[in-house]
């Protein structure tokens, strides 16, 4: 009987043990099978989801990549590099990275403090004695912090004034551009954000060093962050991986070449691709280990600006890195250039990151990037994204365009009507006086009004931009409009001179004479 209940007892335990065994070896099979599945159903929502919003907005090509947990979890290509040629975009397709390039530069700043060549306390007449600025009248005193965290009291609308430029100079030319400019507020008072702050930085960079930027920050930025694909500056020939540049013309993206600014280097022009943007995710969440760069650095470049009111809520700025805080820490940045897009956002605590290059100007990278962050982490997307509001402006600007374009060519036509009643004898130039005289003043001064209104536009619509902004960062068809106007203005600001300094002839008169 005993042997009976030992030899029972040990086939229920062999077979606890067998059970176990095979429940041990199915069950993460199982759940690498859920989770193989779970990311195969969330990248292809994040494909439809990309897809849709370039359908959407009209961007021609678009790169993105996530990273996890120093990997790369996930990289595409979408749409064209070029258009033309029908070059697809891939993980090594270049493209300019705007304004998310001011964190480089920022991290260049940190890395020259940790060299003692620089203080972030120390004011930037140290380096560059001839950039006096003024406040209210007043000689101001901006430190290098004052511009890593956009508290400099630059206006914003110092970015309309920068020079053409490829020269070796440009970043001293762009520099002297602000001295006829006052600030806007008292330097350290409060967040403004302007981008030639970081163009600052980098002839900072120049004079501490005695290197061009360009060579600076190849050597020790981009190198040791192992980004071997990365250029630093438009070059006259791009390379053959970059991605053409488009811009909204009559709402088409169309191929377009803007002049090169390379005094806006520092802050708008490093120039990467997908794979190498995936290094530089990692490396500020703390994934990869650098020879050269301390990752201190890194971590103090997402540390923000909490002297100043927050620019959104719970939101400063970093060096070179909007920094959002809360329960889950965001640190993002968004760039736009006149024919390029991007947006980057990290989120730490995850150690996650994702990134989205686009080779035309558009909101909608930064869309995508917030929308494939959701998706990927699992939430549900917020409603109906709405295409690029600077598509709306084209849209309407297109119409606007035509619409003028018709009337224009109603107005001359009435102008040639009225030429010929007049060599027909059938309208005479009275004497101007009385009635007429006053309708003829009335009408030369609302014309006046109209044009002055017109040139002014962008000054009372964009706080103080100007019309060559504008042409330099807008779709092509905004300037069109404006030229449209203008034409179509004078053709019925003629036709009105017509009418008010000439008369109809009557019947009877007509029949005397």
């Amino acid at each position: 009987m005993t042997q009976h209940r030992i030899a029972s007892a040990w086939k229920k335990s062999l077979f606890i043990f067998i059970a176990i065994a095979i429940i041990g070896g199915i069950l993460p099979q199982a759940v690498m099978a859920q989770d193989f599945l779970s990311k195969k159903e969330k990248t292809k929502k994040i494909e439809h989801f990309v897809q849709n919003q370039m359908q959407e907005s009209q961007i021609p090509g678009v790169s993105l990549v996530i990273v996890e947990k120093g990997n790369i979890a996930y990289q595409n290509g979408f749409g064209y590099a070029d258009v033309a040629s029908k070059k697809p975009v891939t993980g090594d397709t270049l493209f300019e990275l705007a304004s998310t390039s001011k964190a480089f530069t920022g991290l260049a700043i940190l890395q020259l403090e940790k060299e003692g060549k620089l203080k972030r306390t120390d004011l930037i007449t140290t380096f560059v004695p001839w950039l006096q600025l003024s406040y209210n009248g007043k000689s101001a005193s901006i430190t290098v912090q004052d511009l890593l965290y956009h508290t400099s009291g630059i206006p914003s609308t110092s970015i309309q004034y920068y020079p053409e430029s490829d020269a070796d100079d440009a970043l001293e030319q762009t520099a002297r551009t602000l001295l006829n400019q006052p600030l806007n507020r008292e330097p350290g008072s409060s967040y403004e954000y302007a981008t030639i702050n970081y163009d600052l930085l980098g002839l900072i960079i120049e004079k501490v060093t005695g290197q061009p930027y360009k060579a600076y920050m190849q050597e020790h930025i981009l190198q040791p962050l192992g980004m071997n694909d990365s250029k630093v500056g438009v070059e006259q020939i791009p390379p053959a991986n970059m991605a053409m540049g488009y811009r909204l013309q009559f709402t088409v993206p169309t191929a377009h070449t803007p002049a090169i600014y390379r005094g806006n280097t520092p802050a708008g022009y490093i120039i990467s691709s997908a794979n190498d943007v995936a290094k530089w995710m990692n490396v500020q969440l703390g994934n990869v280990q650098l020879q050269g760069i301390d990752p201190q650095l890194v971590g103090d470049s997402h540390v923000p600006d909490q002297s100043v009111e927050p620019l959104e809520e719970h939101t400063y700025y970093g060096a070179g890195w909007l920094v959002q805080q809360g329960d889950n820490k965001v640190v993002h940045h968004a760039g736009s250039n006149p024919t390029f897009s991007s947006y980057i956002t990290l989120l730490p605590e995850e150690q996650m990151g994702v990134a989205v290059l686009s080779n035309m100007r558009s909101s909608t990278t930064t869309t995508i990037a917030q929308g494939v962050m959701d998706i990927w982490n699992g939430k549900e997307l917020e409603g109906n994204s709405q295409p690029d509001g600077m598509l709306k402006v084209e849209r309407i600007s297109t119409y606007v365009t035509v619409l003028l374009g018709g009337l224009g060519l109603i107005g001359l036509m009435l102008i040639a009507l009225c030429m010929k009643k007049v060599f027909n004898q059938q309208r005479y130039r009275p004497a101007l006086k009385g009635k007429r005289s006053l309708m003829l003043i009335i009408h030369i001064v609302l014309f006046a009004a109209a044009i002055f209104l017109i040139l002014n536009l962008p000054k009372i619509l964009l706080d103080g931009m100007s019309w060559t902004f504008v042409d330099r960062w807008a779709p092509a068809t905004i300037m069109l409009t404006m030229y449209s106007l203008l034409a179509t203005g004078s053709v019925y600001f003629v036709y009105g001179l017509m009418l008010l300094s000439t008369k109809k002839r009557s019947e009877t008169s007509r029949e005397l004479k």
